[in-house]
């Protein structure tokens, strides 16, 4: 079960990351939105919607939800939410080939360090599988206590600017992020007992407005700062959240005792990793910014549509 659960979780990974490359591979197709008006967004919105790339992309973010459900329905919160941070490699390996970037040297060395990170950790903590579906009472406790960190981070991000903005705002999203993924987890558990018991349960709902939440603190972090300071909160907050919230919810348990050491070093292996990958050229520079087709100076590419 969880080879099945690891497979699954790592497929929502490279498809998310798949969606997000293909997307943005349609976005910079796309003429610059200059006066930012409703009526520009909507033409350019438009546009993107009869781009192959964006519709695979679309399509690639419905699949990616449902391998993430899949995953949280065989196995627990505390190893499906760590390994899709794996989404950082796929991302990185995906847009190399759709953009013809080759990544540098200290681009492979930061996803070695985040891989091998993922992997110790995993290996060191050994996520228990716990109960399918959590206590009500629980989820007073639970949920209770992850939406009063979020509200105690957005009062203090409230008076920072630049990077210390962007990081609280990236954890808080993190955190938002994890108790979707508990409510889906709480969802699809109740499957087993039916369709009816599912969709007749408030978890289904709350998701959806749990993870609308996560969305719009994920933009702002974005907004706030550089990449370089949110992406790390936002990877380790989501893992970290995501164990304590197995624990608290279904009864999921880590290895502690001397497994704490390979713990912590897995923990910072993939900080450290995170923060070369967003720090990379690669990844945080111009890679991403042109039309791989027109870039290439090849007089077989494909020229843009005219803009009317």
């Amino acid at each position: 079960m969880m080879a099945l659960t690891v497979l699954l979780a790592l497929l929502a990974a490279l498809s998310n990351a798949s969606a997000s490359v293909l997307q943005r591979r349609a976005a910079v197709q796309e003429e610059p939105d200059r006066d930012g008006g409703a009526g520009s967004a909507l033409r350019r919105f438009a546009h993107l919607l009869r781009r192959p790339y964006w519709l695979a992309g679309a399509g690639l973010l419905g699949l990616s939800s449902l391998l993430q459900a899949g995953a949280l329905a065989v196995g627990s919160l505390s190893l499906v939410q760590p390994l899709l941070t794996a989404e950082l490699l796929f991302t990185l390996a995906v847009g190399s080939v759709v953009f013809r970037r080759r990544p540098e040297a200290r681009t492979w060395l930061a996803f070695v360090a985040l891989a091998g990170g993922l992997a110790l950790f995993l290996l060191a903590a050994a996520p228990s599988a716990g109960r399918p579906t959590a206590r009500p009472g629980d989820w007073l406790l639970g949920g209770g206590g992850a939406l009063g960190v979020v509200v105690l981070l957005l009062v203090v991000a409230r008076p920072t600017r630049g990077a210390s903005r962007a990081a609280l705002l990236g954890l808080a999203s993190a955190v938002s992020f994890a108790t979707t993924a508990a409510l889906l987890k709480e969802a699809v558990g109740r499957l087993g007992q039916g369709p009816a018991e599912m969709f007749g349960h408030w978890s289904l709902y709350a998701t959806g407005a749990a993870g609308l939440v996560a969305f719009l603190l994920l933009q702002g972090a974005l907004g706030a700062g550089s990449l370089t300071a949110s992406q790390p909160a936002l990877t380790l907050g989501d893992a970290l959240t995501s164990v304590v919230l197995g624990w608290v919810l279904f009864g999921e348990t880590i290895h502690l005792g001397l497994s704490l050491l390979p713990e912590a070093i897995g923990v910072a292996l993939i900080g450290a990793g995170s923060i070369g990958l967003v720090h990379s050229p690669s990844v945080g520079g111009e890679w991403d910014a042109t039309d791989p087709e027109e870039s290439s100076g090849s007089t077989a590419a494909v020229p843009r549509t005219p803009r009317r």
